[in-house]
């Protein structure tokens, strides 16, 4: 797959680029990410990934635009107020960067659809808001074997991991799975929702533009010497306080995905 000579011009910051280059450019060109979730998170992820000229982005979400999203949500403007955000969205990226393509996903991903829509992406994105989705996203990454970015946010902070379980870590061991990390979710009601707690929109902002950013290195293969990314890594994000820490953490053999009593269940 060739760049145009328009496609060059625009790429040209991001090609000259060490760690991307033009083999890197095509590599994103050819790519296929799904974004779960067009708000707060997903909203800077598909403007960078759509930027940076990923060359097709799937978006799935089931909510429509409200007034309350648009600090955070800046895909959206007052005029898509009542829109799904599938459509407002493509309408925004396809603004940006006419050479992606935009498949829009109207639906919420569960444990029954979530396997079949991932196999069909090269990389998956959760910026979603509920547990259910995550656990399913997550499962279904695992058993396609698809690289997931995942990322939460809170009042002024957030988290963001990425997720390859299916390869082995530099000590032989399997990489973790999203259970390693959280066995089980929270009871409902333990942790309060977005419209109860609240959240600053620029912290989507920081958490969705880092979501990007990890997307982009996985396609393109690592960004050259001294690349770590976040597989086995949580990347933990207080801006109130202004601080930034990696806690790194590793494969569980309990757990029931990759474990030594792996729960077939969990296989959809």
């Amino acid at each position: 797959m060739s760049l145009s000579s328009e496609e060059v011009e625009r790429y040209a910051r991001q090609i000259v680029l060490r760690g991307v280059g033009g083999p890197g450019q095509n590599r994103l060109k050819a790519a296929r990410a799904l974004v779960v979730g067009a708000g707060g998170l997903g909203s800077p992820a598909l403007q960078y990934l759509a930027g940076a000229g990923v060359g097709a982005l799937g978006i799935a979400d089931d909510d429509t635009v409200a007034l309350s999203n648009l600090h955070r949500q800046i895909l959206h403007g007052t005029d898509d107020v009542g829109r799904p955000k599938t459509l407002s969205a493509r309408q925004a990226i396809l603004r940006l960067n006419p050479h992606v393509t935009v498949e829009p996903i109207p639906l919420r991903l569960d444990a029954a659809n979530a396997r079949g829509i991932v196999a069909r992406f090269d990389v998956v994105l959760d910026g979603s808001d509920n547990f259910a989705t995550r656990y399913a996203l997550s499962d279904a990454c695992y058993f396609e074997r698809r690289p997931l970015v995942t990322a939460a946010l809170g009042e002024y902070d957030g988290t963001l991991t990425v997720l390859k379980p299916w390869e082995t870590g530099p000590d032989g061991r399997p990489n973790p799975t999203w259970r390693c990390l959280f066995p089980d979710p929270p009871e409902p009601g333990t942790i309060p929702a977005c419209a109860e707690a609240g959240v600053l929109g620029a912290v989507g902002g920081v958490l969705g533009s880092l979501m990007a950013l990890e997307a982009i290195r996985e396609i393109v293969g690592g960004f050259g010497d001294g690349d770590e990314g976040l597989v086995g890594r949580l990347l933990m994000i207080d801006l109130k306080g202004m601080r930034f820490e990696t806690l790194r953490y590793g494969w569980d053999e309990t757990n029931p995905l990759s474990g030594t009593r792996a729960n077939a269940a969990l296989a959809p």
